[in-house]
């Protein structure tokens, strides 16, 4: 039996070379994921590694780390890591050297004004020099290391960027005011915020201290040790030396590497788990290729197997012989995967390389499980496909099955079938309300998957009626090729059914993105029209803390009319020490730069001196008009602020929104603001916009927003979310292309003693190529049409977990998008037909009319 398997995929290798690219294809995406990941993890290692060589333990003070990125409050209630703990330290015995560390952002701009690099990126620190004059931390390139405070160095690629040279001047800003330093060297840096496409400007130590904390404050202290010193005892000298503090952590250098390295790790694996995602989806896909590859074999083989069958071949045998084939067409397939996944891989590191984005690249990493689980998971994915064949296979009756070249399914099996699929598509669209209702999107998720299933078993019953409504369109255009194909199409449901659902899955999961992004688009762009009054909003490009002198510059610029700084405070609450956030803004001004819309309680809510919460928050809360918060303020000081009024969800503002002239006093000093909203005297001008950037002194890392640009750059972003996707998901319509050209292919074979009758009786070559082509049409529209359905379902599911997030959402159909992915269909299905309808066309009429 196992050589009459091998002879069978031997005799059979044209019509298993699709189901084979199938796996290959699905196998090469798992590989590829497993190669790429653990590549740029190890290469992520290694250049993290390099970072900790030189330091056997390391000081941080979480509360100058916390506030220090943000620039707001720049002192803490406790012991802090001073110049005096410094010079402590680096007195310990074994301690060779204790460097101390400042470091925040700092956005550096080209000669033009622009931001070099991202807002997230933009990387500020110390330079320390030792004894030599250079920073261990970053080797020089060119020049010398910042000394004073109208000094500065950048990384060398930044330098580059910005067409800078060494004594050039550089306009550099934090969160204030654009500072002109003189560039007096380029480094290079380990950093890889910096390596993947930031920036670093290294200023000398006071005046990283004045920028991002206070004089004579560091927020890390890094130590080196003498040669011989343990590095545990060290530490317990560190931390001997350190005055007692809650915020202060001594570390050794070895703790925080594998610190790192498990970032690393989380951080690729969460990686490589979405991608392998998008993996399982293709060869998803390739299960209904291989079924229904095996499917058509068995039935194009129902003589021969009725003849082993009779001459004592026993069920068990049979069986085994299909799912022989399987696992030699897996396991040939998934080695090709494995090869093609490595290529792939390796592709991806020459592409990271030759675009300079910095992004650490190494040897290749092929681990011995990603070879074991490619090949697994391509053989047992093939297996399990051809199993429920294998089993029809062995229920051919030796002698019944010799009269006939097919067997139909019987009544019985296409009625339970319905009824399954009826039970999954009912559970599917209960979940789908259900999840809906409740806003669960895991519920949501779930009731989906069973809908999808439900339809895929279905999709034989629902064929015939859904491709009858192309067949007066086609036989009145195309006359008898019209009319012959449809009834092919609709001749063998399943097989149809199995070749439209590889198409359905990717153009199901294409819609719902596409509607559910949509759908997002046009809540955030009305909560933008409705909630916005101002003209601008002026904030950080990388969402921090604006310095609390830029509201007053705003105020004093030509053309502004109104101005409300928005300042998050945080506060505890008395009760559970649980944090909330105050939105605090002007009481005067606010309520006419944003639309605050009152539910219940008084407008001036703010003016008295009161609280206004959102409605959802206060559900959550359970807060009604009259409550009061008893709190802790930033300061230490205690307050009770009562609810004037609940307001509805705004997309400007997050729970509760208090007086600025109430809880401002109590913040602690410097504490920045989130964004300024300006109203200006002609509303929204270029001149305005122009001068508030004059006003915030060119600041490369502050923006200036109007209605038009935050409309714009959501949709960036949907948009660019939406391309990585259908990148991912062009997979899986890949491998559906390969099933539609894989039946259309067999099922030519199988018909061409047919054909070659049609062309005895008078229809030409043209005909039945056009023949072929609408059967492949017909096929892969109504994979289409059944994904668009179910994607439009599935995002309105979807949309409604969304209600919460987004004000106002309600479920979008872009039309042309739909006609487009309609249309793809379509195309898809007329390209995959031009193989097999040339063979049909070619076909030798004699020839074709004896085989059987």
């Amino acid at each position: 039996m196992y050589r009459t398997a091998l002879r069978n995929v031997l005799a059979h290798k044209a019509r298993l070379l699709m189901t084979a690219l199938a796996v290959l294809l699905g196998t090469a995406f798992v590989a590829g994921t497993l190669v790429f990941t653990d590549t740029f993890g190890n290469a992520m290692r290694s250049q993290s590694a390099k970072s900790y060589t030189d330091i056997a333990v390391t000081v941080s003070d979480g509360a100058a780390v916390g506030k220090g990125y943000d620039h707001g409050n720049r002192t803490s209630g406790g012991p802090s890591l001073t110049e005096d703990t410094r010079k402590a330290i680096a007195a310990l015995p074994g301690a060779a050297e204790a460097r101390g560390v400042v470091s925040g952002f700092a956005g550096i701009a080209d000669r033009k004004g622009a931001l070099i690099g991202n807002g997230f990126s933009t990387t500020g620190t110390n330079y320390v020099p030792g004894a030599d004059g250079t920073d261990p931390r970053y080797p020089l390139v060119d020049g010398r290391g910042p000394r004073t405070s109208g000094e500065v160095a950048l990384d060398a690629k930044t330098a580059e960027k910005g067409d800078y040279k060494v004594g050039d001047t550089v306009r550099i800003a934090v969160n204030g005011p654009v500072m002109e330093l003189k560039l007096t060297g380029t480094v290079t840096t380990n950093d890889p915020r910096v390596l993947s496409g930031g920036s670093l400007a290294a200023f000398d130590t006071a005046t990283a201290q004045q920028l991002y904390l206070a004089p004579d404050r560091f927020a890390e202290i890094d130590v080196k040790a003498e040669p011989g010193t343990d590095d545990n005892a060290l530490l317990a000298a560190v931390e001997r030396t350190l005055p007692a503090s809650d915020d202060l952590e001594a570390r050794t250098g070895r703790e925080l590497a594998d610190e790192q390295d498990r970032m690393i790790e989380a951080g690729t694996k969460g990686m490589s788990t979405a991608l392998l995602m998008f993996a399982a989806i293709a060869l998803f896909v390739g299960i209904f290729i291989i079924a229904n590859t095996f499917t058509m074999l068995v039935a194009q083989r129902t003589k021969e197997l009725a003849l082993l069958r009779a001459v004592g071949a026993s069920r068990k045998q049979i069986t085994f012989s299909v799912l022989a084939e399987a696992v030699l067409v897996g396991l040939t397939a998934s080695i090709g995967g494995l090869v093609a996944g490595i290529g792939i891989a390796a592709g991806l590191q020459a592409v990271i390389g030759s675009l300079d984005t910095g992004m650490p690249t190494g040897p290749l990493v092929i681990a011995p499980s990603t070879v074991i689980a490619s090949i697994l998971v391509g053989t047992v994915v093939t297996v399990l496909a051809a199993w429920l064949p294998s089993l029809r296979a062995s229920r051919i009756a030796p002698v019944a099955a010799m009269s006939s070249a097919e067997q139909p399914a019987t009544q019985k099996s296409l009625l339970v079938r319905n009824v399954i699929g009826l039970l999954f598509a009912a559970a599917g669209v209960a979940a789908l309300f259900g999840g809906a209702a409740a806003k669960e999107v895991n519920v949501v998720a779930l009731g989906a998957g069973a809908l999808m299933i439900g339809v895929f078993v279905l999709t034989p019953l629902l064929s015939r009626p859904v491709i009858a409504l192309f067949a007066p369109v086609l036989r009145k255009l195309f006359g008898t090729p019209g009319k012959l194909a449809r009834e092919n199409a609709v001749r063998n449901p399943r097989r149809t059914a199995a070749t439209a659902s590889a198409l359905t899955i990717g153009v199901t999961l294409i819609t719902a993105l596409t509607v559910v992004g949509a759908s997002v688009n046009k809540a955030v762009d009305e909560a933008t029209e409705v909630d916005l009054k101002a003209d601008y909003a002026v904030a950080m490009e990388n969402f921090s803390m604006l310095s609390p002198e830029v509201s007053g510059q705003i105020a004093k610029t030509a053309g502004v009319t109104m101005v409300s700084a928005v300042r998050e405070v945080p506060v505890k609450a008395v009760a559970d020490g649980d944090t909330t956030w105050l939105t605090a803004v002007d009481a005067t001004t606010f309520d006419q730069l944003v639309d605050l819309r009152v539910t219940t309680g008084a407008a001036d809510s703010l003016r008295q001196g009161k609280l206004l919460a959102t409605t959802g928050y206060a559900e959550r809360n359970d807060l009604t008009v009259g409550s009061t918060l008893d709190i802790t303020y930033p300061d230490g000081s205690r307050g009770t602020l009562a609810v004037g009024g609940l307001v509805e969800q705004n997309t400007e503002v997050a729970g509760v929104i208090a007086p600025e002239q109430v809880v401002g006093a109590h913040a602690a000093a410097g504490s920045g603001l989130k964004k300024v909203l300006v109203k200006g005297a002609d509303g929204a001008t270029p001149e305005l916009k122009q001068a508030l950037r004059d006003a915030t002194g060119g600041n490369p890392l502050i923006s200036v927003k109007g209605e038009k640009d935050i409309k714009a750059e959501n949709s960036q972003l949907v948009t660019a979310l939406l391309n990585i996707m259908y990148g991912l998901l062009g997979m899986s319509v890949v491998v559906a292309v390969l099933g539609v050209i894989n039946t259309m292919a067999m099922s030519v074979f199988e018909r061409r003693r047919e054909i070659g009758m049609l062309r005895a009786i008078g229809l030409d070559r043209r005909g039945i190529s056009r023949m072929v082509r609408l059967e492949s049409l017909m096929i892969a529209l109504f994979g289409g049409v059944v994904g668009i359905l179910l994607g439009i379902v599935t995002a309105w599911a979807g949309t409604r977990t969304l209600a919460d997030s987004f004000k106002n959402m309600t479920l979008v159909v872009p039309p042309g998008k739909i006609a487009f992915f309609l249309a793809a269909a379509a195309v898809i299905g007329l390209l995959a037909a031009l193989w097999p309808a040339r063979r049909a066309a070619r076909m030798d009429i004699l020839g074709a009319i004896k085989s059987e």
